[in-house]
């Protein structure tokens, strides 16, 4: 069984057909049918079907890719163990947030390629909830409160956030004085989560209303720019817009329950020395 293979399958598998896998590989289509052929010939199964809509993985090819996925972690862990040149190597795939990544995470990512030229950076950005283990991700980037899980975190930076308004929703509908009066404004909501505030060394919880929901940070931005109500947004989308006067803070005195950008990985004592890599470049750019 050839490593390239099982790599190329694995490329298939999460992109979900052979064109997008060629050209995350960079290689001809026929390269990317020729592996998965003989991989199918080595296994005695077949791992991808061909429908109307383009390709999908079989009952065999479901099963094989998580097996595949760790196949790559180990051999990418030899390699790391055994090269004399220390060079940071393999593919490196990472599930980033759309709110904000792009903009803080992507300079950071691609200084990460370059130096490191044999290593393979595939970013992929959702705001979406991501299982970084059952979807053959090395890596997630993730900014928030983390929820409880398996994952081992290393925290990059802290993230805070405030209540903001533009100028002109103020002059339509006033600043709320208290929490309370929070009821009575249009708020704008990725869905129906609770706003957590400290007061008095206490985090309170407010469940805000308003009609205009988005689940991305920055079309909240966009909205609360365009004056259609108060948004809890992070320092890093706000930070410019309150410079310029585009929008103002609200309720100073009742800061949003401090967050943190953060590096997740699949569980394991010793990462791969290319997430170590991504590490290292985030707390050099990142941090504080």
């Amino acid at each position: 069984m050839e490593i390239e293979d099982v790599r190329t399958f694995v490329e298939i598998a999460e992109g979900r057909g052979i064109s997008p896998a060629a050209r995350r590989l960079g290689v001809a289509k026929s390269v990317v049918s020729r592996r998965l052929a003989r991989l199918e010939e080595t296994l005695g199964s077949q791992l991808l079907s061909r429908t109307t809509r383009g390709a999908a993985l079989t009952e065999a090819g479901a099963t094989f890719r998580d097996h595949a996925t760790r196949i790559l972690g180990e051999f990418e862990a030899a390699q790391d163990a055994i090269a004399p040149d220390g060079a940071v190597r393999g593919f490196l795939r990472i599930a980033a947030p759309l709110s904000g990544g792009p903009r803080l995470v992507a300079p950071v990512l691609a200084e990460l390629a370059r130096r490191h030229p044999l290593l393979h950076v595939h970013a992929a950005y959702s705001d979406r909830f991501v299982d970084l283990i059952s979807e053959g991700f090395d890596a997630g980037i993730r900014a928030g409160i983390l929820p409880d899980s398996s994952l081992i975190a290393r925290r990059i930076r802290p993230i805070s956030g405030m209540l903001v308004a533009s100028p002109a929703y103020i002059a339509g509908h006033g600043a709320p004085q208290t929490l309370g009066e929070l009821a009575a404004h249009e708020c704008l909501l990725q869905g129906t989560e609770a706003w957590r505030f400290v007061e008095g060394g206490k985090t309170i919880a407010v469940h805000p209303h308003g009609r205009f929901k988005a689940d991305n940070g920055e079309a909240l931005l966009s909205a609360a720019l365009a004056g259609l109500g108060v948004a809890a947004l992070p320092d890093f989308l706000i930070e410019p817009h309150i410079a310029s006067g585009a929008l103002i803070p609200l309720l100073a005195d009742h800061p949003v329950v401090a967050a943190g950008l953060y590096v997740v990985r699949p569980p394991g004592d010793f990462p791969p020395r290319k997430v170590r890599a991504l590490i290292d470049i985030m707390l050099e750019y990142l941090a504080g």
